[in-house]
């Protein structure tokens, strides 16, 4: 069985049940058992910054996929759930990264595992760090948690945990 790591993220409304669905999705799988989830965060784009704000988390999952089967199957479900690709770091209903599959380096085509900007970006690294603090990273050299306190404060300020809002579809970050 293979262990496998994937962040999930939608900036389109409804951006919780598109996360909900995806899951759901994955969960039907024959091959895929998900085994841990993150609470949600929201977060402010990267890259192309002008676009509504973003939910995000990540599920860890065992699978008997191969990492391009499992690629695959996100890659159907981002489809199914109506994902475009017109824009690059543009809006989308869903978007499903593989961040790491066992501690397996791939570097092909279609795939790059660990996911290359995995140790740049706060919204993968605290899901990630929630689902899996001391995870090693081959080739960076160091556990999620390591990864997570050399990131700027202000970006880990920007990851802010959020909670479903009773009856609607959507969700509000938590009361301090």
């Amino acid at each position: 069985m293979n262990t496998a790591y994937i962040a999930l993220g939608s900036n389109i409304a409804p951006r919780l049940d598109f996360l909900t669905q995806a899951i759901e999705l994955l969960q039907q799988q024959e091959t895929i058992n998900i085994t841990k989830q993150s609470s949600i965060y929201e977060t402010e784009p990267v890259g192309l910054v002008e676009q509504d704000p973003f939910l995000n988390m990540v599920i860890s999952l065992e699978t008997e996929l191969k990492p391009e089967e499992l690629l695959d199957t996100c890659q159907q479900i981002e489809q199914l759930l109506g994902r475009k690709r017109d824009i690059r770091w543009g809006p989308r209903t869903i978007d499903l990264d593989i961040l790491l599959y066992n501690q397996t380096y791939i570097e092909s085509d279609r795939l790059l595992i660990p996911h290359p900007r995995l140790h740049e970006r706060a919204f993968v690294l605290i899901p990630l760090a929630e689902v899996s603090p001391s995870l090693y990273i081959r080739g960076l050299d160091q556990t999620i948690s390591e990864l997570l306190t050399q990131l700027p404060l202000q970006d880990k300020e920007g990851v802010i945990a959020c909670q479903p809002i009773e009856g609607v579809n959507e969700s509000k970050p938590f009361e301090n």
